[in-house]
């Protein structure tokens, strides 16, 4: 396997510079580079040297020996001043070295997984990670990158593994003492793996909004001052405002961070009859989007008609608290509760948020449902006794497979190529 080799830093100017090299020449490259061997378990400081013996920088090398290392192969690491022309002259030297190459975008990661350093769950926790922007994503990142996902996968997949034994022992050796009605210890089995699939099953949904964001729409008449409040919650001029009924046409979009949970707040057209084709398009977008996101704010009079539903969880409040004194009533321009506002969609998000799994794609969430899919499936062979056991096997097989596709012990090849590319070259 060639050796590999990227800047695991940040591109551009910085204090420092990590390049990291991972592969059977690694401990050669450094001895070369530095013209001292490099002792496998030692953190030095050593001069670097090009191919014709000039300085190029004084380093930091750190030595990884494998398996113990993040690839599971011998690491080098150089933390070098963080130049430009420092990492540059020092890229193109290693480049000039046989069986050693630049590596490709998440190389570093998926020799990690060939070297079952890491499962795919994981390996996808640590990309949610890189991307992670709040407290929310960064704690669910860990989480799956902690491996907890794959150590219930791994005693899901031993329970079905004993409850299929147990119905082949009856079938293969049935002249044999094996117990004569295996029947409550494989119902047990399975109760307990299938309550535990449907509960993580549930909480994917909320996993997957932390990982992309809430939604929460601002939903109200024309003129309600929707905009307004938006501009006032994001502390900047986000959207357009004026007196003129219509004035927002698309949806208008700000992320945010509330409270560790990221929010996109959905500034939405007024919903009204309008015979202007434009503004119907802009109030059939809102409509729509309203409809799909996590949360609504209504921010509109008692009983007004907007043909939205109001869903559970969803919050009203009273337009322009400015012009009028009212309980539960929000202004935009002067700030008036807006405080309030905000802690309710953050208490309503984070209530939320306590369900959540630890299956965080919608990969994860298909390969569970198939998995539970087998189960019930057995559940319903099991009822036709013994005779019907082989079948109940089978199926039972059926979810291991569902399961190990989760943490890519089968199946995934294809997934390979796609998830390795979100990843930057030095990862």
């Amino acid at each position: 396997m060639d050796t590999i080799f990227a800047q695991a830093s940040a591109p551009g100017r910085a204090g420092v510079a990590v390049i990291r090299i991972s592969g059977p020449r690694a401990f050669a490259i450094a001895q070369e580079i530095t013209g001292k061997p490099v002792d496998r378990s030692d953190t030095v400081l050593r001069n670097l040297y090009s191919a014709d013996g000039e300085v190029i920088d004084q380093a930091l090398v750190l030595s990884f020996v494998g398996p113990n290392s993040f690839t599971g192969e011998d690491v080098i690491e150089l933390h070098l001043h963080g130049s430009i022309a420092v990492v540059r002259a020092m890229l193109s030297l290693l480049s000039t070295f046989d069986e050693t190459r630049a590596a490709e975008a998440g190389e570093f990661t998926r020799r990690a997984l060939e070297n079952g350093k890491l499962d795919l769950a994981q390996v996808e926790g640590l990309a949610d990670l890189i991307e992670a922007e709040t407290e929310a994503q960064r704690k669910q990142a860990v989480r799956v990158l902690s491996g907890h996902l794959g150590k219930r996968v791994e005693a899901w997949r031993a329970n079905l593994i004993r409850a299929a034994a147990l119905l082949e022992a009856t079938i293969d050796f049935a002249d044999e003492e094996v117990p004569v009605d295996v029947t409550p210890e494989v119902a047990s089995l399975l109760s307990d793996v299938n309550k535990d699939l449907k509960a993580e099953i549930a909480g994917t949904h909320v996993a997957e909004r932390i990982r992309h964001g809430f939604e929460v729409a601002i939903v109200g008449a024309p003129n309600a001052g929707k905009s307004t409040l938006l501009n006032a919650i994001a502390g900047r001029e986000a959207a357009i405002t004026s007196e003129i009924a219509g004035t927002t046409r698309d949806v208008i979009e700000v992320r945010m961070d509330l409270n560790g949970l990221p929010v996109t707040l959905l500034d939405t057209a007024g919903l009204r009859e309008s015979d202007d084709q434009v503004e119907s398009i802009g109030i059939n977008r809102a409509r729509e989007r309203a409809e799909f996101a996590d949360l609504r704010v209504f921010l509109t009079e008692p009983n007004e008609e907007l043909g939205v539903k109001m869903q559970s969880g969803d919050i009203f409040v009273r337009p322009k608290a400015d012009l009028i004194k009212r309980l539960d009533s929000v202004s935009g321009k002067t700030g008036e509760g807006i405080d309030a506002l905000i802690a309710k969609v953050q208490e309503t998000l984070s209530t939320r948020s306590s369900n959540i799994g630890l299956a965080t794609h919608e990969r994860h969430r298909v390969a569970l449902e198939k998995a539970a899919s087998s189960l019930a499936e057995v559940d319903v062979i099991l009822t036709q006794g013994p005779e019907s056991y082989d079948l109940a096997a089978e199926e039972l097989r059926y979810a291991v497979r569902s399961l190990e596709s989760l943490v890519g012990l089968i199946g995934v090849e294809n997934l390979l190529d796609e998830i390795f590319s979100s990843f930057c070259v030095g990862k």
